[in-house]
């Protein structure tokens, strides 16, 4: 017979004590506890980079907000991710859950940086699961390939819309108007 670990639930999740000491983050993936490394500086890099034009966005259109890791993304009571940067239109702000202070539903837009501790999830099961729970775009950005790849949600699926390496002009499928310049996203790395 083979043992199966217990699946836990998002409330077992929040009420689990961990060590002051420990750096990694964790996310709870189809039940199970999946710990993450801290980001290096070019994730980081990555990151600030959408974070400030998606900002810009939100600040000249009033159109949502936008957000970043770590911040608990409630999809089911089995589900919990930190999406590296992601945004809620503002005609779905109910999913922010006041009293919690964390998202219960899935944002319009997901970024997820692909990392050697990451990687598996944010192309396999997180990815199937943003998409059974309607994420309407999803970001891929793999910082080795200097790419990103973006996924639109139609007839219940994901589809690759586009794909950019190295250079380009990302335009958003959900959010009306947004174009962000790849070389950018990418240039800003550089230490020194």
């Amino acid at each position: 017979m083979i043992a199966v670990a217990k699946k836990i639930t998002y409330q077992e999740f929040r009420e689990m004590e961990f060590d002051d000491n420990d750096d990694n983050w964790y996310e709870l993936i189809n039940g199970e506890l999946v710990r993450k490394q801290s980001p290096t500086y070019d994730h980081q890099s990555i990151s600030r980079e959408i974070m400030v034009s998606l900002t810009l966005y939100a600040r000249q259109t009033r159109a949502g907000q936008v957000w970043a890791a770590p911040l608990d993304v409630v999809l089911d009571d089995n589900n919990a991710y930190h999406p590296d940067v992601f945004f809620v239109k503002k005609e779905r702000y109910f999913i922010f859950n006041e009293k919690e202070k964390i998202v219960i539903g899935a944002p319009d837009l997901v970024v997820e940086i692909l990392s050697k501790s990451t990687a598996q999830y944010d192309r396999g099961d997180k990815r199937d699961i943003y998409e059974q729970f309607g994420v309407r775009e999803y970001w891929l950005i793999d910082p080795a390939k200097k790419s990103i790849e973006l996924y639109s949600f139609a007839n219940e699926r994901f589809k690759l819309v586009s794909y950019f390496e190295e250079t380009g002009v990302l335009k958003s499928i959900v959010l009306e108007g947004f174009e962000m310049d790849i070389e950018q996203v990418f240039g800003e790395a550089k230490i020194g």
